[in-house]
């Protein structure tokens, strides 16, 4: 079963949600602030995280940016504040859910279910990718192009698994910043074209007739999968 790392600094309330999560079959491992859960991170492999906004040492938007740093998690923000400003900084941010205290245990257990199968279901391979000659080994952090593995930089492989996970979709600069550049919030939006034309360019290597990046003006970028 996937492992759940919770960071809640109030022990009544993580002592429900763990009780609820581990009733579910859920490994969930606890820590009461932000530094603990950076180690624990470190450690070992969690396939999403519950962070409570307010620690005592770290604020739960920082710490989810921290996280993110290692690897691309889903985050669901525990808050007792129902603010606007706070759920839409939590969304900006990438926030898969948001949770206002008091809640009930069961019903973020089952948010958590939702969560996890959205994530299942946005990595499972798609025909139309296959269709377009991408092979994404999402694990192993490559990919493949009508049989030639590619030979990717960092922020290159960012955009086109971002591009590969929703097929024909078109993705804006700001949404491909906030999934491939969220560790280098200074990086102009420009980045985004500087590494679609990198990329095109080693496509074309494989394919010089083919190309599957397609530019929507003032909009974004797609996969094209026709």
């Amino acid at each position: 079963m996937p492992s759940i790392l919770l960071v809640e600094d109030e022990s009544a309330i993580a002592a429900t949600v763990l009780y609820a999560l581990q009733a579910e079959g859920y490994d969930a491992v606890h820590c009461l602030t932000g530094a603990a859960a950076l180690r624990e991170a470190q450690a070992g492999a969690f396939e999403l995280a519950i962070l409570d906004v307010g620690l005592p040492d770290m604020g739960g938007f920082a710490l989810c940016r921290e996280l993110r740093r290692q690897r691309d998690l889903p985050v669901i923000f525990l808050t007792a504040r129902d603010g606007e400003a706070d759920r839409v900084l939590g969304l900006e941010l990438g926030a898969d859910d948001y949770v206002v205290k008091p809640f009930s245990p069961r019903e973020l257990v089952a948010r958590v279910r939702v969560v996890l199968r959205r994530m299942q279901a946005a990595h499972r391979p798609t025909a139309s990718a296959a269709a377009a000659g991408f092979e994404h080994d999402r694990e192993g952090m490559r990919v493949r192009y009508r049989g030639h593995a590619l030979d990717l930089t960092r922020y290159e492989y960012g955009v086109l698994a971002a591009l590969l996970a929703r097929p024909g979709a078109v993705l804006s600069r700001a949404q491909l910043m906030d999934r491939v550049w969220s560790d280098a919030p200074d990086s102009s939006d420009r980045t985004v074209d500087t590494h679609i034309k990198t990329l095109r360019a080693k496509l074309r290597v494989v394919d010089p007739h083919a190309d599957p990046l397609r530019t929507h003006r003032g909009l974004g970028y797609s996969l094209d999968v026709d």
